[in-house]
Formats: C-alpha cells, sequence, structure tokens
C-alpha cells in the first residue's frame, strides 16, 4: 500500500518527470582514460567484478552534483593514473543532462592550467558557459548517492553525518552550499589569526569581528536550513516505503539550541557575542567551539523507538536506504523532476522484500537510477525495464 501512496504522489501531482542522464563522457578519470556513453532515460545497471570501475562511473556522475563527489576526494585525487604525475592529473567529466526544461550541457573537472598548481581549480561549464561557485549546479542537477562506505554513517563520527545532511540540503536549497563554503573560509581565517596571535603576532581587531559577524550570519543561515529540511524530512519519512523503516531526524549542537530560543537576527548576535568571548580559549583549541562545524544529525528508528546507532548493521542500511528516498520524494515534489540515484552495491544487500520495495520506489518516482553489483541474478527483476552494461577492466559492454 505505501508503494502505491507513493506513486499517487510522484505521477499524480503531474512531477513524473525525471532529470536524466542522456550523453556521458569522461576523459582520463580514476581509471578511464576515455569513455562515450549514450543513454536512456531508464534506469541503468552495472555490474562486473569488483575493481572494474562500476564505482569510478558512479563517482564521476556524481561530481555532476554540488561538492566533492561520492568519495569526497580531492580534485587532484581522481586523475588516472598514468595521465601524469600525482597531484598534477588533468581530468573531465561531460554529460548531457534531459530534463523537465530541455537539455542542459554540463562539463567540470580539474583544467590543465590549474594542474600544476598549489591548490587545483575545478572548472564547471554549464551549457558552454563558466560558472563561479556551484549554485547554479544545484538549480540544475540532483544526485543522490548510497555507497558500502555509508554503512557505518550512524555509527562513526558526526563529521560524516553533517556532510550526508548538508548533501541532502542541496538538493533543496541551491544557496546553501555558498553559505556552508563561506562560513567554513571565515571558521578557517579566524583560527589562523588567533592562532597568530597566540604566537605574539597582532591581529586586526576589526577583520576579526568581521569575520565573526559572517560567520555568525551563515553559520545561523546554515543551520536554519539544515532544521528546515529535517522538518519536512521526517513527514515524507513518516510515510515510509513498504518494508524500509520510518525514520525520525534531529540536529543537535550550540546553535541549533541558539535558534530553538529565539529569533534568527537574535541567534546570529548571541553566535557573534560567543564568538567574540571565547577567542581565547579558541586560540588554545583551535576553530570554535560552537557552530554548524560541530554540529550532529541524530536518527531514530521509529517502530523499535531505538537509536540507529544501537540498531542492526541490516537495519542501519535500511533506515539509510528509507531516508534517501523520503529526500528523493520532496526533490521530485519541489523541482518538478526526481534526482538522479546512484546505489553502489546497495540490493546485493537487501533482502528480496526490500529489494523489490526499492525497485518499485525508484519506479514510482520515474527516476534514473543507476545501481551496482557483482551479480546479474539480484537485477533480475529489472531486467526488462533498465539499461544493463557488464563492466571490465573500466570498459563497458551492452548485457
Amino acid at each position: 500500500m505505501a508503494v502505491a501512496r507513493l506513486q499517487s504522489v510522484a505521477v499524480g501531482t503531474g512531477h513524473g518527470d525525471a532529470t536524466s542522464v542522456a550523453r556521458l563522457a569522461l576523459t582520463d578519470f580514476r581509471c578511464y582514460a576515455s569513455l562515450r556513453l549514450a543513454l536512456e532515460p531508464r534506469s541503468v545497471v552495472l555490474t562486473g567484478p569488483n575493481g572494474a570501475g562500476k564505482t569510478n562511473l558512479l563517482e564521476a556522475l556524481s561530481f555532476l552534483a554540488p561538492g566533492r563527489g561520492l568519495r569526497g576526494a580531492s580534485l587532484a585525487e581522481v586523475g588516472r593514473r598514468g595521465a601524469g604525475e600525482a597531484g598534477t592529473r588533468a581530468w573531465g567529466v561531460a554529460a548531457t543532462l534531459a530534463t523537465p526544461d530541455g537539455e542542459v550541457e554540463i562539463g567540470t573537472g580539474l583544467v590543465p592550467d590549474s594542474a600544476e598548481t598549489a591548490t587545483p581549480r575545478r572548472s564547471l561549464r554549464i551549457d558552454g558557459k563558466p560558472q563561479r561557485g556551484q549554485a547554479m549546479l544545484a538549480e540544475r542537477v540532483g544526485a543522490l548517492w548510497i555507497t558500502p562506505d555509508m554503512d557505518t554513517l550512524f555509527g562513526e563520527g558526526a563529521t560524516a553525518r553533517r556532510r550526508f545532511l548538508d548533501r541532502l540540503v542541496f538538493g533543496l536549497d541551491s544557496a546553501h552550499a555558498e553559505r556552508l563554503a563561506a562560513y567554513e573560509r571565515a571558521l578557517r581565517e579566524r583560527a589562523r589569526l588567533l592562532r597568530a596571535q597566540k604566537f605574539g603576532e597582532r591581529a586586526d581587531p576589526a577583520w576579526l569581528g568581521a569575520l565573526e559577524r559572517t560567520m555568525a550570519e551563515q553559520g545561523i543561515a546554515v543551520t536554519a536550513a539544515r532544521q528546515h529540511l529535517i522538518f519536512r524530512l521526517n513527514a515524507a519519512c513518516e510515510m515510509g516505503v513498504g518494508p524500509f523503516p520510518a525514520a525520525r531526524l534531529a540536529l543537535a549542537g550550540g546553535v541549533e539550541a541558539l535558534l530553538d530560543r529565539m529569533k534568527a537576527l537574535d541567534a546570529e548576535e548571541a553566535f557573534r557575542e560567543h564568538l567574540l568571548s571565547s577567542r581565547l580559549r579558541d586560540a588554545e583549541t583551535g576553530g570554535a567551539a560552537i557552530g554548524p562545524h560541530r554540529s550532529d544529525l541524530l536518527a531514530t528508528h521509529v517502530s523499535k523507538g531505538q537509536k540507529a546507532s544501537l540498531c542492526s548493521t541490516g537495519e542501519q542500511k535500511a533506515l539509510l536506504v528509507s531516508i534517501v528516498l523520503a529526500n528523493a520524494r520532496l526533490r521530485a515534489l519541489d523541482r518538478g523532476a526526481a534526482p538522479l540515484l546512484l546505489l553502489d552495491e546497495v540490493a546485493a544487500h537487501l533482502d528480496e522484500e526490500r529489494r523489490e520495495a526499492l525497485y518499485a520506489e525508484i519506479d514510482a518516482l520515474k527516476c534514473q537510477a543507476w545501481l551496482t553489483g557483482t551479480d546479474e541474478a539480484v537485477f533480475a527483476p529489472i531486467a526488462f525495464t533498465a539499461q544493463h552494461f557488464r563492466v571490465r577492466d573500466a570498459s563497458l559492454f551492452p548485457a
């Protein structure tokens, strides 16, 4: 019944169209010297042995969305070995996306003239026009992913959970990436000045004050965007997807506590005053004692009333899938197009009931999902509805 209800949400509101990759080209990306693919809007299944290049292909697609891709790699890391010395390998990912508003051309990569610099520069073009920042990218492309490394998301440190949450926010708030980057730049510069002051160098009080104002303004905006997403996501999660458990999310941290007690402008001022009064302590410890860089995403398995971190590995995986699918539904409703779903080795680790529910939800969302696995049998239910490629030694062969 849950799947049928979701189908009515995706189709009945006129949001059945999805963003899909129509053409994809890679140059010197990971194990791919060159790859050219022409695709249909349907989902894509990639099967083959470990190390064949399946995950690398999903990672390339993840660079079409804001951020550092599904592995969180630096720009220099993803260049193909053999294409240049480490840290100097240029690479490129180009795609033609079919969207409800027409085709969009996106190209990104490490450009040759920056590959040899100390801080490599990511190039980004949309429809042939150079872009500054990634806000326009967030408006044009939506991508969500689940990888095996995320199986321990709820049991590891808060950093991975913050990054996961921010990726969910990117798809619904295109300015979030720029606000977060502005906050982090101010945080690093303030820390640098406080360290220098600790060792006898004079820091300009006016500049420190300006950085703290930026941190307060951007930090409150970042936190408010996260909280708003969680509020909406919890409502979407309550619907559940068949056998996938419903999750309840919350955000914990000092800035969140300020926003819970007061209006945004008052919270900004309280945060700024806290930064001012904690300069000596922050000079000793580095960073700042509170801020969105220290927030944590908390998740609860609703039917069990149990923290996600205390659930079994299988239940944690099911909760993760449930959250990602709920976010995909929100994006479909907000943007009029479901995002790309990049699911690396997900189906093989679900039981048959949950696997079939996942395929049904992909169909209900009418999204282009990219699924990888070593066993072709797990994809039998979508053998006639998805495009299937076998991957061998960084080459793709139609199955």
